[in-house]
């Protein structure tokens, strides 16, 4: 029996691999969407897989996909945590008076 490549895993890797570039070049809410589409197209793919894995080839990429697409999300995360924080600062410099000093 052939095997056929798995519907949806080079959809999972590809989010996977614009949401880490997403996170590090453009900016982190696009990637943390990015990470979600690619983690709930994951759990789709490899409920098929589990189903018939005889069937199809290619399972490989949905794991590394998954994996890239966590570490987007928390590169996105992370991201996020310092644009609020940088922000925090500024706005607490601006409303001390402290601000002009510079």
């Amino acid at each position: 029996m052939t095997q056929q490549p798995l519907p949806g895993a080079s959809t999972v890797l590809t989010m996977g691999i614009l949401s880490i570039v997403g996170s590090l070049i453009c900016c982190g809410p696009f990637a943390a969407i990015f990470s979600v589409i690619g983690l709930v197209k994951a759990k789709k793919v490899e409920k098929l897989y589990y189903e018939h894995p005889e069937q199809y080839s290619d399972f490989s990429n949905v794991k590394t996909g998954k994996i890239l697409s966590y570490i987007g999300l928390a590169l996105s995360l992370i991201l996020l945590v310092f644009l609020i924080l940088y922000f925090g600062v500024i706005i607490a410099l601006i409303s001390t008076g402290e601000f002009n000093d510079f």
